[in-house]
């Protein structure tokens, strides 16, 4: 019988949660450290905007997640499971997955009502019953992880995809939300390698009018015109189509600023502040937006080199590609 590590090595199957790391490499630090006893964490807080593939395999696939779980039980021993869900999977998929965990060494929790408490050692903290924030890394959560012990984090796609490489059906998949102004809007599965502009083509979802997409997440995703679509989509599988000639681009940035500002944990003044300085800037009549692009773009570069975690460092990417390329 072939060792499941090997096969996810053979596999080449990364982290679906965005980061793209070697699934394999968590699963083997995991499994050599001497610490017990050992903890499982399947992450389903799923909070950016109109991203949503991982409630699409929740409802239609959720035996599919939790084999996978028991699979990383039987793999990593002296273990135990939490499935890390937000408020509304929580209500939606509390009695369901129940039925389905039995006897299992597996516990459902309900993420706090914060962003950041998604990002992986804030949802260690959630579930020790401490703020939600950010910890510093290194130490990793595979060494010293939930109750300081080593601890596995993976998405809740990619404990699908541990489910088919166990059973020999895995081509290389993977699942896109695709949202917006379209009208087949849903969650498909195709090849990783796939294109964007493939992508958008073979579900029927590629616009006849001008447009753009947000591709990686409704909040922190950069933005890509229909010309820059022939490349395969790196981090989170989500696509989010806009009207070019119907969007309103400040309007856009202001949500995503909101957002941003509402849902960073204070923890650390560069992001505290930077985010709130950006909020505040996009807060104005867009004819004073642009006069502050230089403004701007310093608490970019100071978001980006100081903050204490990814969310700092990502949530330019949204703002800086949307100057360059919409206005």
């Amino acid at each position: 019988m072939v060792n499941i590590i090997k096969k996810l090595k053979d596999s080449n199957l990364v982290g679906r949660g965005g980061a793209n790391f070697p699934t394999w490499q968590k699963w083997q630090a995991v499994k050599d450290a001497q610490s017990t006893p050992k903890y499982i964490v399947c992450n389903a807080s799923e909070g950016e905007p109109l991203v949503f593939k991982d409630k699409y395999l929740l409802e239609n696939y959720p035996q599919e997640v939790i084999n996978g779980l028991k699979i990383a039980l039987k793999t990593i021993r002296h273990s135990q499971a939490y499935i890390y869900l937000n408020k509304d999977y929580f209500q939606l998929f509390k009695k369901p997955l129940e039925n389905l965990i039995a006897k299992l060494p597996i516990k459902l929790f309900e993420k706090p009502f914060s962003y950041i408490a998604g990002e992986e050692t804030s949802l260690l903290n959630a579930i020790e019953g401490k703020k939600p924030e950010p910890r510093i890394k290194p130490p990793y959560p595979t060494q010293v992880g939930l109750f300081g012990k080593p601890t596995l984090i993976n998405n809740v796609e990619t404990f699908y995809w541990v489910s088919k490489i166990d059973q020999g059906k895995y081509e290389g998949n993977r699942f896109y939300s695709i949202e917006g102004e379209t009208k087949n809007k849903g969650v498909f599965e195709l090849p990783e390698t796939k294109t964007i502009e493939q992508i958008l083509q073979e579900t029927n979802n590629w616009p006849d009018f001008d447009f753009f997409c947000q591709v990686g997440g409704g909040a922190c995703g950069t933005i890509m015109l229909s010309s820059e679509l022939n490349q395969p989509i790196k981090g989170t599988g989500s696509i989010i189509i806009f009207d070019k000639n119907k969007t309103d681009v400040y309007q856009l940035m202001r949500s995503w600023a909101e957002f941003l500002h509402q849902n960073n944990c204070d923890q650390c003044a560069p992001c505290r502040e930077g985010l709130y300085r950006i909020f505040e800037l996009m807060s104005q009549d867009k004819e004073k937006v642009l006069p502050e692009k230089t403004k701007l773009n310093d608490i970019f570069t100071a978001l980006e080199k100081t903050s204490f975690c990814p969310l700092g460092r990502l949530a330019t990417m949204p703002f800086k590609s949307a100057i360059a390329k919409l206005i």
